[in-house]
């Protein structure tokens, strides 16, 4: 007859309770190796495995963003297999945050966070934090994550806030799209007639959904006023959530338990259970003896 497994002792409460959490933090981290994708350059995909040579000639292609863009890829992968030996680009790849292609910092941004014990990675991060580009800003914060570093939250916290939308100059808006529409990064969300007859566009600096048209179609408006709300994007919200569970505060909670209440309605049930989650581990972690 074959003999049944043995209980597992319970134990100190204490001690498992501690564990469990150590093993909710564990695999929350875990999960965090693709956390950021969802900023990633959207609808790129690279089918072609690069050698070693053409990776040192596509990161060094300047004049080519996509060649880089596929190098730092192929890097990522191999770091998430633990190969140690793509170290030898490290100094390139960091080199990148100061590229003008907005896109190639955004996918690098997400890159950085594929080696949590690079100190050189962890510096890159923190510049790439202040970086002008929201998205940019965003993976970085992400990134951060992945290195125990909190530097990033109050980033992390907008990614759940509303989101003004300003004129980049004088004249009279002309809306493209009603309140509630979907939007992505780039979507053409009004246009600004000058007096001169040009017009500006504005577009959308992050994906989310058109929350509110802030002045009436056809109002002239000043540069900086703002004209427009967005709300943000499910994955934006489920991966900010995710990430305040282990680097968010108590005064993060009443923002936390607004998507708790709203899931349903304007977010799925996931995002509600998340920010459940993430309050009650943010509870137990301010709570805590120091």
């Amino acid at each position: 007859m074959t003999p049944s497994p043995s209980p597992i002792p319970a134990g100190d409460p204490a001690a498992n309770a501690r564990r469990r959490r150590s093993t909710l933090i564990l695999t929350v981290v875990a999960g965090l190796t693709v956390l950021v994708p969802f900023l990633f350059w959207k609808q790129t995909w690279f089918g072609e495995k690069l050698t070693d040579e053409r990776i040192a000639e596509y990161i060094a292609a300047t004049d080519k963003p996509r060649h880089m863009q596929q190098a730092l890829v192929q890097i990522e992968e191999r770091l998430e297999r633990g190969d140690v030996s793509a170290a030898r680009w490290y100094p390139l790849m960091a080199a990148l945050k100061d590229s003008p292609v907005t896109e190639l910092r955004v996918t690098l941004a997400w890159v950085l966070g594929s080696d949590n014990r690079s100190e050189l990675f962890h510096e890159t991060l923190l510049e790439l934090l202040q970086d002008m580009d929201l998205l940019v800003r965003r993976n970085a914060a992400l990134s951060l994550v992945r290195f125990g570093d909190a530097s990033g939250r109050e980033e992390i916290v907008r990614m759940l806030e509303l989101h003004s939308v300003t004129a980049g100059a004088a004249g009279v808006i002309r809306y493209r799209l009603e309140a509630g529409t979907s939007v992505d990064v780039g979507t053409l969300l009004a246009r600004i007639e000058r007096s001169d007859g040009t017009a500006s566009e504005l577009r959308s600096p992050a994906p989310g959904k058109l929350s509110s048209r802030d002045v009436p179609e056809g109002s002239p408006v000043t540069a900086g006023q703002q004209v427009a709300t967005l709300a943000p994007a499910d994955d934006h919200v489920w991966e900010a959530l995710r990430a305040l569970l282990l680097i968010g505060r108590t005064e993060d909670l009443p923002l936390l338990e607004s998507f708790a209440a709203s899931a349903g309605d304007d977010y799925p049930n996931m995002i509600r259970d998340q920010a459940v989650l993430t309050a009650a581990e943010i509870r137990k972690r301010e709570s805590a003896p120091r």
